[in-house]
């Protein structure tokens, strides 16, 4: 898998992900390119220098790379229990982020960012229907896919029914919900964000907890899954350092 932009490929070197070799833009000597190129070098990755045309083919048409580009193994998995598992080893209530058919690697990127910036333990994600975590996604987290467990789940549902056997309460984020600021989401938490378009199936609804929605003032009645989930999760967290 390659991933470009300064920030992902500086992430993927800390992190300590396998990275194989760097592609480098000629030229490319400013404090921070020459952070990373020292980075490599400590973590003994190869480090090619290209022309900046060169490294435009590495990537997709249009996309910035901004003179780094960074061959690493695949995107690796978690399973649902791992994140539970997170959760547990940091002595905290679980608090993950189910996406139902969200198709759109840069909501799924951001939402990774989101999801890392905030503590929380985990994303599910389904196999089907779903985007995965390709090089677009890694370049949008800006590194938080080195850090946020991901699981890919056969079926959202099943996983739905888990958690909440597991203790976990589950809301979906959807319209002609519950108001978001007065519902109780204190606990062990999962907020379900549904695809572009299309919201929270109406199945998957019915399976959880409660559903819960975002206000809206203007004329737009919805945000997009990333900003939806960045109000919930921020949400949660507030309350929770307002309770300490």
């Amino acid at each position: 898998m390659k991933i470009y932009g300064r920030n992902a490929v500086e992430e993927a070197l800390r992190s300590g992900a396998t990275v194989e070799r760097i592609l480098v833009k000629k030229g490319a000597n400013d404090a921070h390119a020459s952070r990373i190129i020292r980075e490599a070098a400590d973590r003994g990755v190869r480090v090619i220098y290209r022309e900046g045309a060169a490294l435009d083919r590495e990537v997709p048409r249009g996309a910035n790379h901004q003179g780094f580009v960074a061959e690493v193994t695949e995107f690796e998995y978690s399973d649902t229990d791992d994140i539970l598992a997170l959760a547990e080893e940091r002595g905290e209530k679980p608090f993950l982020i189910l996406l139902d058919g969200v198709e759109d690697p840069h909501n799924l990127g951001a939402v990774m960012r989101v999801a890392e910036c905030a503590g929380v333990h985990g994303i599910i994600i389904p196999k089907h229907r779903s985007v995965t975590v390709n090089d677009t996604v890694v370049k949008v987290s800006s590194g938080a896919a080195q850090y946020v467990r991901v699981a890919k789940v056969t079926n959202i549902n099943d996983a739905i029914k888990y958690l909440r056997e597991r203790g976990v309460w589950v809301y979906a984020l959807d319209m002609d919900g519950e108001d978001l600021y007065s519902a109780d989401i204190s606990g062990a938490t999962a907020f379900v964000v549904g695809g572009e378009g299309k919201g929270v199936s109406r199945l998957t609804r019915s399976l959880c907890d409660a559903v819960l929605s975002i206000p809206m003032f203007g004329k737009v009645n919805s945000l997009n899954a990333s900003v939806a989930t960045a109000v919930a999760v921020y949400e949660k967290v507030r309350r929770e350092r307002a309770a300490k």
